[in-house]
Formats: structure tokens, C-alpha cells, sequence
């Protein structure tokens, strides 16, 4: 039994709303880089964490917050878009895709199928791989990292520019907050760093300070499934439904524990629950125009604050539709702001691969692989097709073939094609 006063929920629910409001920053950020209105995106993220944490607590009964996934906002704002040269529209049919399997695999109970099939090793360099690439986006976007034209190498960019100076005081102000365990550390950051930017020329204020929520009218719905069944649309496809399927998994049992809510053998009950509303949450986004949504790992601060109910994902719900009246405000934040909290989530992503590379270093090659080329390549897609293949080739070479599943060797033939196609395009 919950034993949880409404006084507690409450303030559970406004913790986990201050340490996952920096996503309603960040995430219309990453998409508007790909070619989406920034204010459209940003009324579509507010309204879809508003709706799907109040299903959450009102349906499942879970004191987690839902919200767009960083990878995915990455892999569609910036991977696909300007390393593929994928439209957006294309990028959301396949984050819809993704989302419909992971719907079917829910209602079918199928989830442990695939659990067995994608190998550990897989699944932690993914984690790691995608905080390495968004801590790089977040070290050129502040101005820290430049590509040097002639070698096409990262050098140091140059640290007095105004944009440099906004994200190093931002990145200092998180991690002087994260010290001192203060909630809501990258929103307060990134706000810090925006006050900064004014005398700087960075950031420009705003017409108004209240308004009726932007219309998102020009992402909705627009969606396009011609060039989703593809080989060199294969790797993301994957990439979208491991992060929404094992985010939820992961985030779901680590919260749940925390809150203490799981069972003595680490369960959760009606767990199924909270997979449905996230799957729900996972297709229909990309039809608002916001990609992979999930229960958010920033829960785990409500969890802490004393949330065991659905009521603090409730309370988060409102804190979120309440923001819709100031987006104004959200859009003065400029990218130079949002840069550190990249930083920080990107680095702490890394964490993933912490234990997970095998007792052997030919256990941790393929996810060790996976994170280079993501790193050399600039494209998650090809760290992924590189890591599978790669995974799949080694267990051939030591005699482990009986240990490979059905459904892997059958991804492997697709991202084998896309993986030689990357690398004889130039």
C-alpha cells in the first residue's frame, strides 16, 4: 500500500516538473534544427507531456513524468535531417513506425521476446553511444568544439565569443546547483545563462510575457512514409523503438524501485499499465510532430521527493499545460542556453556502458565500436548498423552462432547493406 500524503504528492509532482521542464527548451530546439517551427514544436511538446504524464497518473497510477525522448529529438532534428539529408516528415514516419511496433509488441505481451533478442552488449552501447553524440551536439552548439575546414577534424572553438561565454556560464551554474542537489538544476541553468546573453547580444527579450499557446499547425499531421521502409531508414527505425522500448523498461523499474514500488524480486505491478500509456505515447507524438516519447528518467526526482501515486504525475501534467500561456518566454532561450544541459545529460548518458562491456574485451568490442563510429562518422545510424553487424560477426568467429537469435540475424542482413552503402557513398 502507497503510504503518501496528497501534500507530499503535490510536492513530488512540482519537483518532477522543474527537473523535466528543461526538455520544453531543448527538445523544440533540437527539431527546429532539422526545419521545424521552433514555437510549433514547443506548443506540441508542452500539450503531449501534459496529456500522456496526466494518463499516466490517471490511468496506470505511476508517478512518472512522460516526455520526448533527447535521442530521438537528436536523431530526428539532426541526424536524419543534416547527416542523411532525411526530411522531418520522413523522420516522423519513422518514429511512428517505431512507436506502432512497440504498440503491438505491448498489446501482445511479446516485450520479453525482445528483450531476449537484442543482446546486453547492444543495449548499453546504444545508451552510451547517443550520450556521446549529444554531448558533442551540445559542445558546437555552445561554441566550445568548431570543425577545422581543412583537416574536417573537432578542434577548440574560441572561448571569448559571446555564444561561448552564455554556454560556460550556463554549464557552470548546473553543475554549482548540482552540488548543492538543487531542483531543476538545467532549467535553472539554462534560465541563468539566457540573462547572461542579454548584454552579451545573445539573447533578445521577448514581445510579451503571456499569450495564447502557438498554433502547431504547421507539424501536425505531416507525415511521411515514403522513404521509411529503406535500408538507410532501417538503423533508426531500430534506434527509435530500442530507446522508447528499453527507456521504459529501464526507467519505469529503476523509478518504480526507488519509489518503492516494486516487489521483493524487483517487478513492477501492472507494469503493463504504464508500457500502454508510453506506446499510446510513442505513436500518436509523431503525429503531433514530437518524436519517441517515454516515461522520463527525471521521474526519479518526483520518486525521491516522496511520489509513490499517480497524483504527482497529475500535478506535473498541470505545471506542464500551465507553461502553454508562457511560451513566450520559453522561446527566449536561445540555443547557446540549452547547450550545457546537452552537455551534462550526454556525459551522464555514458554511465549506460558502466558494467556492461562483458567480462572480456571481445565482449565490449561491438559496443566499444558502436560508439567510436558514431563519434567518426557524425551519424548514430551507422554506429548502431556498425555495432550490430559487428556483434553479430564476432559470436560467429567464436563459435557462439546457436547463441544468436532469429530476429537478429535477420536485422543483421539490412544493416549490413546500409552499413556498405555509408561507406562506398564517398
Amino acid at each position: 500500500m502507497n503510504r503518501a500524503t496528497v501534500k507530499q504528492e503535490v510536492v513530488a509532482g512540482l519537483t518532477s516538473f522543474l527537473a523535466a521542464a528543461y526538455l520544453v527548451v531543448v527538445i523544440p530546439t533540437l527539431l527546429s534544427t532539422g526545419g521545424m517551427d521552433r514555437a510549433a514544436a514547443t506548443t506540441a511538446t508542452l500539450a503531449l507531456m501534459s496529456i500522456f504524464s496526466l494518463a499516466m497518473g490517471w490511468y496506470a497510477n505511476f508517478p512518472f513524468v512522460v516526455g520526448p525522448g533527447l535521442g530521438g529529438s537528436v536523431i530526428l532534428g539532426v541526424t536524419l535531417t543534416q547527416v542523411e539529408h532525411i526530411p522531418w516528415p520522413t523522420g516522423l514516419g519513422i518514429a511512428l513506425l517505431s512507436g506502432l511496433l512497440f504498440f503491438v509488441l505491448t498489446v501482445t505481451g511479446a516485450r520479453a521476446l525482445v528483450v531476449r533478442w537484442i543482446p546486453a552488449q547492444i543495449k548499453q552501447g546504444l545508451g552510451a553511444s547517443i550520450g556521446l553524440f549529444i554531448a558533442v551536439l551540445g559542445c558546437r552548439q555552445a561554441g566550445f568544439v568548431a570543425i577545422n575546414a581543412r583537416t574536417n577534424a573537432l578542434t577548440l572553438g574560441d572561448f571569448s565569443h559571446p555564444g561561448a561565454l552564455v554556454s560556460l556560464a550556463g554549464l557552470v551554474a548546473i553543475l554549482a546547483l548540482e552540488a548543492h542537489r538543487f531542483r531543476g538544476s538545467l532549467l535553472m541553468g539554462a534560465v541563468l545563462a539566457t540573462v547572461v546573453g542579454f548584454p552579451l547580444g545573445v539573447s533578445q527579450p521577448p514581445n510579451s510575457l503571456f499569450s495564447l499557446p502557438h498554433s502547431p499547425a504547421s507539424i501536425l499531421f505531416n507525415v511521411d512514409f515514403s522513404g521509411v521502409f529503406t535500408a538507410q531508414a532501417l538503423p533508426y527505425l531500430f534506434a527509435f523503438f530500442a530507446g522508447e522500448f528499453f527507456s521504459t523498461l529501464g526507467t519505469t523499474l529503476a523509478v518504480g524501485a526507488k519509489a518503492g514500488l516494486t516487489d521483493p524480486q524487483g517487478n513492477l505491478p501492472h507494469i503493463e499499465r504504464a508500457f500502454l500509456v508510453d506506446s499510446v505515447a510513442a505513436t500518436l507524438g509523431p503525429l503531433v510532430g514530437i518524436p519517441a516519447l517515454t516515461a522520463l528518467v527525471e521521474s526519479a526526482a518526483g520518486a525521491e521527493a516522496g511520489g509513490r501515486t499517480g497524483l504527482t504525475a497529475i500535478v506535473a501534467a498541470a505545471g506542464f499545460a500551465a507553461m502553454l500561456f508562457v511560451t513566450p518566454l520559453v522561446l527566449v532561450i536561445p540555443k547557446e542556453a540549452t547547450a550545457p544541459a546537452l552537455i551534462i545529460i550526454g556525459i551522464s548518458m555514458l554511465q549506460t556502458f558502466r558494467g556492461g562491456a562483458g567480462e572480456t574485451l571481445i565482449d565490449g568490442l561491438p559496443a566499444l565500436l558502436m560508439m567510436l563510429l558514431t563519434l567518426i562518422s557524425n551519424s548514430f545510424g551507422i554506429g548502431i548498423a556498425g555495432g550490430v553487424v559487428f556483434y553479430v560477426l564476432v559470436q560467429i568467429l567464436a563459435g557462439r552462432i546457436r547463441e544468436l537469435s532469429p530476429g537478429l540475424m535477420l536485422l543483421v542482413l539490412p544493416l549490413a547493406y546500409y552499413l556498405y552503402g555509408a561507406a562506398t557513398a564517398h
